[in-house]
């Protein structure tokens, strides 16, 4: 046997010989879990009466956990969702362990070219919003990194019109858990009418 010993650190060590610390974190994602099951249906409720194709309406929600993006724990709602090889759109609830809950539209294909040009008029039309738009050609990345997400005010018309698909979030930290029902109703009404109206007011 080798004689080099893995020693763990002393914090690593006062985790290790604490149970409560996993029994914690269990039980928090379950809440995240329970929390996106309660928000699927409140988005079911709102997308009902909306304008968009019935293929998205129609589509069923789902929420998947894991935990290793990045290394940390993590939950996804996805409502609507429409996702293959050429075309997507989806709204994406993101809880990352340690981070924020964020919820994102996700546009490519037809979908994009469907709506792209007048989501970007509504966007512009409102001043100082904090909509953050992916600057990254890599669709599967999630955190807010400047490499990732920018304002969408940094962006040119040029740039607008060159992206490979449209990512479009917005982040709360997770010290506002007690917020988040709010956050995510009102920013999934207004993803929907950054899609579906003329003109925002």
């Amino acid at each position: 046997m080798n004689s080099t010993k893995i020693k763990l650190s002393t914090t690593e060590l006062d985790l290790v010989t604490n149970a409560t610390f996993i029994l914690t974190k269990n039980s928090i994602m379950g809440k995240v879990v329970e929390t996106f099951g309660i928000t699927a249906s409140y988005f079911k409720e709102t997308i009902t009466n909306t304008q968009l194709p019935i293929e998205v309406i129609q589509s069923t929600p789902k929420i998947a956990k894991g935990e290793n993006y990045l290394s940390l724990p993590w939950v996804i709602l996805d409502y609507p969702r429409l996702f293959n090889k050429q075309d997507t759109f989806a709204i994406r609830t993101f809880f990352w362990w340690g981070n924020f809950i964020s919820i994102t539209l996700q546009l490519s294909g037809t979908y994009q070219t469907a709506y792209q040009q007048q989501l970007f008029q509504n966007l512009a039309a409102i001043p100082n919003n904090n909509w953050q738009l992916c600057c990254n050609n890599n669709a599967w990345q999630h955190n807010f990194n400047p490499a990732n997400y920018q304002p969408f005010g940094n962006f040119s018309n040029q740039a607008l019109q060159s992206l490979p698909f449209v990512k479009l979030a917005k982040k709360i930290p997770l010290q506002e858990w007690d917020n988040m029902d709010v956050f995510l109703l009102e920013n999934f009404k207004n993803l929907l009418q950054l899609l579906t109206t003329q003109a925002v007011k």
